[in-house]
């Protein structure tokens, strides 16, 4: 059985598009039509997210923590309590692509680190969109730490200790711990995802809180000067 796990708080406007892409992900029959079991982690939801969840046959875990950390580290307890080899996670505001679950788990190590492209800019300028394309560096070998596009087995995942309980930087610390107990980590540049560049961040300096500090970065001085998320060396 492969989990994949999405945190959530008050996701309802974006929650659909994710869950129909999981739903796509899941039926990749390179798979072989191994079971896949997607956890929602309700954090602390007062909208319609818990209702379109049920309506996508998913599985719910409640927690009110107000932080990414722990909503994703109880998606995770739920799916390997069930009995999950894999560990998938992204975002309750992104879309991932058909053959995403198939490429992490034939990805040929013990933790995948994907790359992130975004899906609706909104009103960033054209300077802002270039200097992101540059940071991102979608390639393979790329050092980059997504909390949207992350899978890691289950061994390696219970070695490292889990997801902390951090409110930003669980997917860093994760990685690093990862990195740490000697487990093989793939650095692909595929399968990418498509995120939200929405303003109004749901994690404390998380994406969307570093998309608005490059702007301020470009637009202000003309020229980024921000590092991507990085593993430490």
């Amino acid at each position: 059985m492969i989990g994949v796990i999405v945190p959530a708080h008050d996701e309802a406007q974006s929650i659909g598009r994710c869950l129909a892409a999981i739903a796509t992900s899941a039926a990749d029959p390179q798979l072989q039509g191994e079971e896949i079991l997607v956890v929602v982690a309700l954090d602390a939801c007062s909208d319609g997210t818990g209702a379109i969840c049920a309506a996508h046959g998913v599985a719910t875990v409640a927690v009110d923590a107000r932080c990414v950390g722990s909503a994703r580290a109880a998606a995770a307890t739920f799916a390997l309590a069930r009995g999950a080899r894999w560990i998938a996670s992204t975002d309750a505001d992104t879309v991932v692509p058909p053959d995403w679950l198939s490429r992490q788990v034939s990805c040929g190590a013990d933790a995948f680190c994907g790359v992130v492209g975004v899906g609706d800019w909104l009103d960033y300028p054209d300077r802002v969109r270039r200097a992101f394309a540059e940071r991102e560096m979608a390639r393979d070998g790329h050092r980059h730490i997504h909390g949207a596009n992350l899978g890691v087995s289950a061994p390696a995942y219970m070695a490292a200790g889990g997801f902390a309980q951090l409110h930003t930087g669980e997917d860093v610390a994760l990685v690093d711990a990862i990195a740490r107990s000697g487990a093989r980590i793939a650095w692909l540049a595929r399968p990418a995802v498509a995120t939200s560049a929405r303003r109004t961040a749901r994690a404390e300096h998380g994406f969307s809180s570093f998309l608005r500090a490059l702007e301020r970065e470009v637009v202000g001085t003309g020229a980024g000067l921000l590092p991507s998320p990085m593993v430490p060396e």
